[in-house]
């Protein structure tokens, strides 16, 4: 079986344990898309791990773990994290395959990516992880990728071309003082140097995996409304966060897709700027944020909270072709009287139950809510879905029957052990 884990919403859906749970029955875990923008969490036996760039399925004993050509590879990052893997005796010898197509994020990347969002009016709210420029130049043809390191002579001239550019860039326009070829060349080889034996032809291993009947999970980071196509552009991503960018960032055709598994947060939230019409008042929006723990993984920022969003969520089924749900933090809405779930929107006296692209209509419409009772029960030790409290199951089924989609598992904590088979 040969399946996409794919967020629904705009990120930070729990992506990473949805993955980590399901990685124990595959035999690779590749991801597809991103860089080190992403942070997917995983606790296993009451520790944390954050991941940035290697798949969440690592931490599974003898599972292969593939960054394929879609990533943007920051190399320190990347490094630290497999010293840290290391570090708390998880071998990733002979497991983790980094594909030589993929390409790599330079310092240069970093501060254009802090530099132009200084100088926006309206700021997208990037991470400053030097992503959006990487990509840029991936489309302009200008890219380095980690192939490109194993060749001094192609590294050392790509390198001595960009910089020229580059360094005209960051002085005329940003006064910055630009970059010196030595100190980024001696740098960058040594990182080719460490990540060497990690490195390979990542389709033709995955491609041959499922040749040989092997089962694969795609993982994707950020959301589908983080899409660079799809999302509430241009408070996006630079990459294909939907079901689609599998296929484009690994080299697997569609045809050998066999599912798509979405995974929404029973609440929303976003992080940075852009439209987001379900978000609730600052004084709620503080209590919700504090005990569902909303802040980045990879940049520590406040998490923006709202109700659960049908219009996105349904959205967000269509574009990926979703068949099961994965549904997280069900137990954050303990002790709350009433839930509310966005069942459509109104424009200027008009109803719309279609996800609405234009960003002037996005951020000016109004939510219209269904409202359900809450529970008082705490479920976090909950483990069978016959057992959940009488209205959280009505609140589950109620989400299943607007998206009209099956609901498969449901997260009711940040565990492994912490969730439910529906």
């Amino acid at each position: 079986m040969n399946t996409i884990i794919v967020g629904t919403q705009w990120g930070d859906e729990g992506k990473g344990k949805i993955i980590d749970i399901l990685s124990d029955r595959a035999d690779y875990i590749v991801r597809f898309q991103g860089g080190s923008n992403a942070g997917h969490t995983v606790v296993v036996g009451g520790r944390e791990y954050i991941f940035h760039l290697i798949p969440s399925g690592i931490l599974h004993r003898g599972k292969i773990c593939c960054i394929g050509n879609g990533v943007v590879v920051d190399p320190a990052v990347l490094i630290k994290e497999i010293k840290d893997l290391s570090s708390s005796n998880i071998n990733i010898n002979r497991r983790l395959k980094i594909s030589s197509l993929a390409h790599i994020i330079l310092p240069y990347h970093k501060i254009l990516d802090q530099l132009r969002e200084i100088k926006r009016t309206n700021k997208i709210g990037t991470t400053n992880r030097g992503i959006g420029p990487c990509y840029a130049d991936k489309i302009s043809r200008c890219g380095i990728r980690i192939i490109d390191l194993l060749d001094r002579g192609v590294f050392r001239d790509k390198l001595k071309d960009n910089l020229r550019e580059k360094n005209e860039i960051l002085k005329k326009v940003y006064g910055h003082r630009g970059f010196q070829f030595k100190e980024i060349y001696k740098e960058y080889l040594n990182y080719a140097r460490v990540l060497s034996p990690y490195i390979c032809n990542t389709q033709l291993l995955i491609n041959e995996a499922i040749d040989n009947k092997k089962d694969i999970l795609f993982e994707g980071a950020q959301g589908t409304f983080l899409d660079i196509d799809f999302g509430t552009y241009p408070f996006v991503t630079s990459s294909s966060a939907t079901a689609g960018g599998a296929c484009i960032g690994t080299g697997v055709s569609p045809v050998k897709i066999d599912k798509v598994v979405g995974v929404a947060k029973v609440y929303t939230t976003r992080v940075g700027e852009g439209p987001f019409p379900v978000e609730f008042p600052p004084v709620f929006a503080k209590y919700m944020r504090n005990k569902g723990n909303e802040f980045g993984a990879t940049t520590g920022r406040p998490r923006r909270c709202g109700w659960f969003d049908a219009v996105m969520v349904r959205e967000a089924i269509l574009l990926n072709g979703i068949s099961e749900l994965a549904i997280t933090k069900l137990d954050i809405l303990d002790g709350l009287k009433t839930i509310k779930v966005c069942i459509a929107y109104k424009y200027k006296g008009k109803l719309f139950k279609e996800f609405p692209y234009g960003l002037e209509m996005l951020e000016k419409v109004k939510p219209v809510y269904k409202e359900i009772a809450g529970w008082d029960k705490t479920i976090g030790k909950i483990r069978r879905y016959r057992d959940l409290p009488l209205n959280a199951k009505a609140y589950l089924s109620l989400l299943g029957d607007i998206l009209d989609a099956k609901i498969a598992l449901i997260s009711v904590g940040s565990s492994r052990e912490d969730t439910i088979l529906a």
